[in-house]
């Protein structure tokens, strides 16, 4: 046994043997954890108890038991970036832009997304207390919500007419297992309907896996670079389009400050490998890319394990993605202003129709 062993072995006995209260093996064993994790400083990086690895993974996999909402990390606790209809959190009246401060009265406020959004989370039935400050300096409230089994709506696609013009629109809320087949699957159907060109919504995407971002992306790059990644202890990597893309057609991405990691790769490969216009305003800037390992108790590290870079050699972190052209959107109004601005974006880029004969 060596000296951090045995020091941390001996600080285990010392409270079990003398604190005020009684403290699992559990307990003190997912407190050392998480404070060697904590210990590297770095927000990408999480320890996920047992039952927290299992939501995480239920998250990714594209469906998961809780609320009903997408959030991203913010210094306070978490802010929603959209609902879903007719979940629990719509119920409670939860809406974009509101801050998730406390969940069942505790503080979030410096834990990582991932770690405070498994709070979030419990089995169907169950209850959650969330204290909500809503956007625009209204007073925090309390909501107790019960959770239910939530099937995340990854892809979204429809046809819009601009000019005489059809386009088509598809959201991705996330980068979960499969959702490259989902997109593809909408991308061509749109495609058989008249699309002429694509608005690609990554708006409030936080991104997911790395796999499926080279997928989605190869669905419109017929070849080349897609990302690269490069770590101390990993060897550099170049992932390539995989083939069979659809025939080229216009493309817009729009993007707003939640759009990151996952989104950003595809976003740059969009446009850096194919010209695509990029509208809204300058993404997160996630530049790294990490793993998932599992530990002997049940419980696993997420682990930053180095940086990723766009096919023309760019590192994103901190820096994010500055569109083409401005757009935002106002929560406060009905219309999306900033998808408008970007179909109309897409309709300049789109040739113009040759005279029949």
């Amino acid at each position: 046994m060596n000296e951090h062993t045995a020091a941390t072995s001996d600080a285990e006995k010392v409270i079990q043997d003398n604190y005020a209260k009684k403290v699992s093996n559990e307990q003190l064993q997912n407190g050392s954890l998480r404070g060697m994790v904590r210990s590297l400083r770095d927000r990408f990086s999480s320890y996920f108890t047992p039952d927290q690895r299992k939501l995480f993974e239920q998250s990714i996999g594209g469906q998961f038991s809780g609320v009903g909402m997408t959030v991203v990390k913010h210094r306070r606790g978490l802010m929603v970036t959209s609902v879903f209809k007719g979940s629990p959190a719509a119920k409670a009246k939860i809406r974009p832009g509101d801050l998730i401060t406390r969940v069942d009265g505790r503080s979030i406020a410096g834990e990582s997304s991932d770690v405070a959004t498994a709070r979030i989370k419990g089995k169907p039935g169950t209850f959650v207390t969330l204290t909500v400050v809503p956007r625009g300096g209204k007073p925090a409230r309390k909501v107790r919500i019960k959770r239910a089994t939530i099937k995340v709506p990854v892809v979204r696609g429809r046809l819009r007419t601009f000019g005489g013009r059809k386009m088509g629109v598809v959201q991705i809320a996330s980068f979960s297992s499969g959702v490259h087949g989902d997109f593809g699957l909408a991308v061509r159907r749109l495609l058989r309907r008249g699309a002429e060109g694509f608005v690609i919504d990554l708006r409030g995407n936080g991104g997911g896996l790395l796999e499926e971002a080279v997928l989605v992306s190869s669905v419109f790059v017929p070849n080349g670079v897609i990302v690269s990644t490069k770590g101390r202890k990993r060897a550099p990597r170049v992932l390539r389009a995989t083939g069979d893309a659809v025939p080229r057609k216009p493309l817009v991405v729009l993007v707003n400050r939640n759009t990151a990691s996952a989104s950003e790769i595809v976003t740059a490969a969009l446009q850096e490998r194919l010209g695509a216009m990029v509208v809204g305003v300058r993404t997160f800037g996630k530049g790294v890319f990490g793993e998932l390992f599992e530990l002997p108790n049940g419980g696993a590290i997420d682990l930053t394990l180095g940086n990723y870079y766009t096919p023309k050699g760019h590192n994103l972190g901190g820096k994010g993605i500055t569109p083409d052209v401005k757009a935002r959107d106002d929560v406060k109004t009905k219309p999306d202003e900033a998808l408008d601005r970007a179909i109309a974006v897409l309709a300049a880029e789109i040739p113009p129709a040759k005279p029949s004969d």
